[in-house]
């Protein structure tokens, strides 16, 4: 779940796709430029055989995407209406929208999605579990009223057999461990529902640990946060570590027992973004056989366009911030007009397909393939680089990839094998942990109060 921010962009290009068939589909594919492996950002056209090598390979091989936030955003739009939202992606249909819909996930060959539950920060105890039970609710429903289209996934072999059959293999990730209510039974109980990962935190602090968007607090984890992260090794449920502060990277990393996930962060060598990984966490990766799974939000893979956001914000303050401050309060017209000869003066820098493309390029160059997967934010976020504005979209980065030299190996990688990998591990280490007696501390429990750092 990133900051929302309003979508400019669009679609440029539309070219015939065929499949491996080689029957024809129309489908849309983007504006592939504007640096990278084409520096001029002019419309590069997609040759047919690299259409149907992508189609060819995402046909054995599942397009996993780590995070994607419709269940929110029908909450959000529809309120108790998403129940009788057409989500076939019909023409003219309210969801086409958003960033997803069926007929666009298919264009898009996706095999398998972990649906974020998330809920607000400020939503705590038993009202979170309350609100997270509903959000799983959302994500069950859907798939109970496509029963064509999804089955739920339990497990890495799950989701193969889903993709194998032509359905979206659909699992559950808890996007904060705020969302658990301080309650390991909670976190019980979610795994049961679904929930196949955890995100530590959000973009607040909270009894588990400190998040990255913060200021620190625990300086790391809460040894309540520790015994939450067993109980998830228990139960085979992976840790994931995208949105927490670095020094709780580094934790995480070093006690779990089973690989953790960044299901929906990038490289910060790349783009200085706190929500994005530093060099020497990745690395880290390595010994512990982890996944990061590359965010599309043009602020966390473009530097400018970061920049451009906090410059935007200033201004917005500085014209007009009630209740005290900004050159025009208490006049809403003057501040909008000022704040629009300044965005006509100071444009949005552009962000395309190639800004993700580079981050993938400088983490497989830095730590291996066998470290880097997807995980798109979509339906979190409401800026997109231009090529990848939906779930429809995702050949065009392959398409990037393979003009870069990729080949299908590390391609099949990148979309699912190693976050199958990652998930059988995590699999391997709940079987060996069977004997592991259960328990339900509270933070009271800990001599510490269960949150400074040990």
């Amino acid at each position: 779940m990133s900051n929302r921010i309003r979508n400019d962009f669009g679609w440029t290009l539309c070219l015939t796709l065929l499949t491996a068939s080689g029957a024809t589909m129309t489908a849309i594919a983007a504006n592939i430029g504007g640096g990278g492996a084409n520096p001029a950002g002019e419309a590069r056209p997609v040759p047919a055989a690299t259409v149907q090598r992508i189609a060819r390979l995402l046909t054995q091989t599942p397009l996993i995407d780590g995070h994607n936030d419709l269940a929110e955003t029908l909450r959000e739009k529809f309120g108790n209406k998403l129940w009788t939202v057409d989500m076939n992606g019909t023409p003219g249909s309210p969801v086409t929208s958003l960033q997803t819909d069926i007929a666009r996930l298919r264009a898009g060959h996706v095999g398998g999605q972990f649906w974020s539950v998330w809920i607000p920060v400020s939503v705590t105890g038993s009202d979170a579990i309350r609100m997270t039970l509903e959000q799983i609710d959302t994500v069950r429903g859907l798939v109970d009223r496509y029963p064509q289209t999804f089955a739920l996934a339990s497990t890495a072999a799950d989701i193969e057999r889903i993709h194998k059959s032509g359905k979206i293999a659909s699992m559950i990730g808890i996007e904060g461990g705020h969302q658990i209510g301080e309650s390991i039974a909670a976190l019980r109980q979610f795994y049961a529902l679904g929930a196949r990962y955890m995100t530590l935190t959000h973009s607040s602090n909270n009894a588990l640990a400190d998040s990255a968007t913060d200021n620190p607090l625990h300086k790391g984890l809460t040894s309540f946060g520790r015994a939450v992260l067993s109980e998830m090794n228990r139960l085979g449920m992976l840790v994931d570590i995208a949105h927490v502060s670095p020094e709780v990277m580094r934790q995480a990393i070093t006690q779990s027992k089973a690989p953790v996930i960044f299901s929906h962060s990038s490289a910060r060598a790349v783009t200085e973004h706190p929500r994005n990984v530093p060099d020497d966490v990745l690395k880290m990766l390595v010994e512990h056989d982890g996944v990061v799974m590359v965010n599309f939000y043009p602020g966390y893979v473009s530097n400018a366009y970061n920049r451009w956001i906090a410059d935007h914000a200033a201004e917005t303050a500085r014209t007009n911030a009630p209740p005290f401050g900004g050159l025009y309060i208490g006049q809403p017209e003057r501040a909008a007009a000022a704040l629009a000869d300044w965005e006509k003066e100071h444009p949005k820098p552009r962000v395309t397909v190639q800004a993700v493309a580079d981050h993938i390029d400088y983490i497989v160059k830095l730590i291996g393939i066998q470290h880097v997967g997807i995980g798109s934010d979509f339906d979190g976020i409401e800026a997109v680089p231009e090529g990848l504005s939906s779930v429809a979209d995702y050949p065009n980065l392959f398409a990037e990839l393979i003009a870069r030299g990729w080949t299908d190996s590390m391609l099949s990688k990148l979309a699912g094998g190693n976050l199958l990998r990652v998930l059988r591990k995590a699999e391997a280490v709940a079987a060996s942990m069977k004997s592991v007696a259960l328990s339900n501390p509270a933070i009271a429990d800990f001599a510490d109060g269960g949150v400074v750092m040990r």
